[in-house]
C-alpha cells in the first residue's frame, strides 16, 4: 500500500511542479520517489497485506511491484531528454506516475473491480500519452485508435465481470473460485471467463486482438511505445495469470483451448508480420505482439514454476526492449529514419550502441547466453511439464523465424557499409541506461536464478 501511496504522491507533486516553479528538481525527484517506493515495496516481501479485501499484496504483488519500478526507473532515465523538451513535461511525468499506480494495482488485486479500476487509471493515461506528440499526425491518429480500440475492449471485460458477478454473486476473486467451482457448467461462467479473457488479451497484445499494436506503437513517441512494451506488457500479463489461476484453475477445460490457439496465432502473425518490415519500431512492435504469445504459454501451461515463467520473461524482455527501443530513439533523432538502414555501418559510428544493440537483439531473438534464451528456455519448460509439447514445438519454429529478423538489425551494424558517415553523439543518461540494461541481460542470462530464485 506504501508503493500506491508514494506513487499517488508524485503524481500529485508532479501536477504541481510548473505552479510552484520546481520543474527542474522534478526529474531528481521522481527517481528518488521511485527508489523509495521500490524500498517499502521490498520491505512487504513475506509480509502480506490485505486491504479491506479488495487488494493483496502478497510475494506475487511484490514482486512484480518492484519490476515494474525498476523498469519505470529505467525508463524515466530513457525519455528524460524527449520530454524536457516538451513545456509539459510536467504533465507527462504526472501521467506515468499515474498509470504506474494503475499497473500496481493490477498486480495486487484481489476484487475484479480493482482490476478493473487498475486497467482504467493505466490505461487512460497511456492514451493520451500516445497522442501527446500534437504536431505529428500519426501519433494523434495512435491515441484515438488506441482509445477506440481500448473502450471496446473494456466493453467485453466489463460484460464478463458482470456475467461472473451475476452467477457467483461477488467480486472476490477467493469468492467466484469456490462459486465457479460449483457451477462449472453453467454457460454463463463460460461465457464470463471468455469475454475476460477477450478483454485482457487486448491488453496484452493477442492475436487476433492485436490489431491495434503496430499502428498504435509505430505512431506513438517512441518513448511512450517503450513504456507500453514493458510496464503495460508486464502488469497486463500479471493480472491475467493472477485473475486465471486464482478463479479459473478449476475449469481450465473451458478456456486453456481457445487460449492455445490464440497463443499460436499470436506467435506466427507476430513472427511473420516483422519479417515484412523494414522500420525498426514497427518491427519492435510485432515483436511485441510475438514475445505476447510466449508469455502467454506459461499461462496456458499454469502450474506451479508459471509465476517463476512469467516474471522471468516479462522482466528480461522489458529490459531488452528498453535498450533497443534507447538505441532506435538515438540513431533516429541523428539520422531522421527508423528504417533498417538508418543502423547500416553503425559499427563504426558508436561501437557502444553496436554492442547494446547487438545484445538487445540476441535477447530478443532468444540466442544464448543472453537473458531471452533462459526466458523461452524456463516458458517451454513448464509448457512441457504440463504436457503442452505440441505448442513448445510451434513456439520453437515461430521463434526461428524472429530470428532471421532480428539478425537483419545486426547484419546492418556490422556488415554494411553506411551510406553517409552520421557520428551518434549519446548523453550521459542514454550512455548509463544502455550499460545497465546491457549488463543486466548479460547477468541474468549468465545467472538466472537471481530473478528465479525469488518467487
Amino acid at each position: 500500500m506504501n508503493t500506491l501511496i508514494i506513487l499517488s504522491a508524485l503524481g500529485i507533486i508532479a501536477l504541481f511542479a510548473e505552479i510552484f516553479r520546481f520543474r527542474k528538481a522534478l526529474f531528481p525527484l521522481i527517481l528518488l520517489g521511485l527508489g523509495g517506493a521500490f524500498f517499502f515495496t521490498a520491505k512487504e516481501y513475506n509480509h502480506p497485506q490485505i486491504f479491506l479485501g479488495m487488494m493483496n499484496f502478497d510475494n506475487y504483488a511484490v514482486i512484480f511491484s518492484c519490476a515494474i519500478l525498476i523498469i519505470a526507473f529505467l525508463w524515466f532515465m530513457m525519455a528524460k531528454n524527449y520530454f524536457l523538451q516538451e513545456t509539459s513535461v510536467t504533465d507527462h511525468f504526472a501521467l506515468i506516475l499515474f498509470s504506474l499506480v494503475g499497473a500496481v494495482v493490477m498486480v495486487s488485486f484481489s476484487n475484479l473491480t480493482m482490476l478493473f479500476l487498475g486497467i482504467e487509471i493505466l490505461s487512460v493515461s497511456v492514451y493520451v500519452l500516445a497522442a501527446s506528440d500534437k504536431s505529428n499526425v500519426m501519433s494523434n491518429e495512435s491515441g484515438f485508435k488506441y482509445f477506440l480500440m481500448g473502450s471496446f475492449a473494456t466493453g467485453f471485460l466489463l460484460f464478463g465481470i458482470t456475467l461472473i458477478y451475476g452467477i457467483t454473486g461477488s467480486f472476490d476473486l477467493a469468492s467466484i473460485h469456490t462459486q465457479v467451482a460449483a457451477n462449472h457448467d453453467s454457460g454463463l461462467v463460460i461465457a464470463g471467463i471468455l469475454l475476460l479473457m477477450i478483454g485482457l488479451a487486448f491488453k496484452s497484445s493477442l492475436a487476433p486482438f492485436h490489431f491495434w499494436a503496430p499502428d498504435v506503437y509505430e505512431g506513438a513517441p517512441t518513448t511512450v511505445t517503450t513504456y507500453m512494451a514493458t510496464v503495460v506488457k508486464t502488469a497486463a500479463f500479471a493480472a491475467f495469470f493472477r485473475l486465471f489461476s486464482t478463479c479459473f484453475a478449476g475449469v481450465t477445460g473451458h478456456w486453456t483451448d481457445v487460449l492455445w490457439w490464440m497463443v499460436v496465432l499470436t506467435l506466427f502473425v507476430g513472427n511473420v508480420s516483422a519479417v515484412r518490415q523494414k522500420s525498426v519500431k514497427r518491427l519492435l512492435a510485432y515483436s511485441s505482439v510475438a514475445h505476447a504469445g510466449y508469455i502467454a504459454i506459461a499461462v496456458v501451461s499454469m502450474g506451479a514454476a508459471s509465476t517463476s515463467a512469467i516474471l522471468y520473461y516479462t522482466f528480461t524482455y522489458s529490459i531488452s526492449s528498453i535498450s533497443a527501443f534507447t538505441i532506435l530513439f538515438i540513431v533516429s533523432r541523428h539520422k531522421g529514419s527508423k528504417d533498417i538502414s538508418a543502423f547500416e555501418g553503425m559499427s563504426k559510428a558508436n561501437p557502444l550502441l553496436s554492442f547494446a544493440m547487438t545484445v538487445a537483439m540476441l535477447s530478443l531473438a532468444g540466442i544464448p547466453p543472453t537473458a531471452g534464451f533462459f526466458a523461452k528456455y524456463y516458458v517451454f519448460l513448464t509448457a512441457i511439464n504440463a504436457g503442452n509439447t505440441l505448442l513448445v514445438l510451434i513456439a520453437v519454429i515461430a521463434a526461428l523465424v524472429g530470428i532471421y529478423y532480428y539478425f537483419r538489425v545486426i547484419i546492418a551494424i556490422y556488415f554494411k557499409p553506411e551510406q553517409q558517415l552520421v557520428p551518434i553523439k549519446v548523453g550521459p543518461l542514454h550512455r548509463t541506461v544502455l550499460i545497465i540494461t546491457t549488463i543486466l541481460t548479460l547477468l541474468f542470462g549468465l545467472f538466472p536464478n537471481l530473478i528465479l530464485g525469488w518467487i
